[in-house]
């Protein structure tokens, strides 16, 4: 058996365990998340969460998306299809991974989901009479969304966002933006490139996320840090 030797997976630190990626927020009575990784179950177990009203995309990537077939216990607890929004684009892909949840004859007790094409990434949508702003970002070559939930922006996944975006990330309480490690990656901002995003945009707080090993241990990184920005973790409650 091969296990992994580096000081992240060795640190007794629980904020150094690291699940994939994904945000569970509640507006009121609305409880939704955002991406369902592999890991969807576990969190949702863990963070006992026993309602679900809706679930929001960000991109069609598998750690995004392959927890999609457990939201069947939401379906069965609640009696209701699960609204799922995404990109046109995303929903094919999803469509096509999870065929048998569509199909036109479906084995009993597939998850029963509703699909919700978000069009357009210029104007917000609604969730359940929540107004949710699509915040436009680059994953390399790939367009993913991020979104904006009153004050509280969420954009993970990127490693470049536009003017407009910019400007949409200003004046928010809260944002959470992905700072995957120091060296360049193809695909991801690395921690520098985060934290001059997040000092343009001034939020009020903000929280870094799909962190990965070689950015390294929690307190370590913390410690650079401006005392504004902080590292999220698995299991982290921000209220706004």
């Amino acid at each position: 058996m091969i296990g992994c030797t580096c000081d992240v997976c060795r640190s007794l630190d629980h904020r150094d365990q690291r699940l994939r990626v994904s945000v569970h927020v509640a507006i009121g009575e609305h409880s939704f998340v955002i991406d369902s990784g592999p890991d969807f179950r576990q969190q949702m177990l863990r963070a006992r969460i026993t309602r679900l009203d809706a679930l929001l995309f960000t991109h069609e990537h598998k750690d995004h998306t392959a927890g999609l077939d457990d939201i069947r216990a939401f379906n069965f607890r609640q009696q209701m299809d699960m609204p799922v929004y995404g990109e046109p684009r995303v929903l094919r892909q999803l469509q096509q991974e999870f065929a048998y949840i569509f199909a036109e004859h479906k084995y009993p007790g597939v998850p029963r989901v509703r699909l919700h094409p978000i069009e357009r990434d210029d104007a917000p949508f609604d969730v359940l009479g929540v107004p949710v702003q699509p915040l436009r970002a680059m994953h390399h070559k790939l367009p993913v969304l991020g979104f904006r939930i009153g004050g509280f922006c969420y954009l993970t996944d990127a490693n470049h966002i536009g003017l407009e975006t910019r400007a949409q990330l200003r004046d928010a309480d809260v944002i959470v933006l992905n700072a995957l490690r120091r060296e360049e990656h193809i695909s991801h901002f690395t921690l520098a490139q985060a934290i001059n995003v997040l000092e343009e945009a001034q939020p009020k707080r903000a929280y870094l996320t799909h962190i990965s090993h070689q950015l390294g241990r929690h307190h370590d990184v913390e410690a650079e840090l401006p005392p504004w920005i902080r590292l999220a973790y698995d299991g982290l409650k921000v209220t706004i």
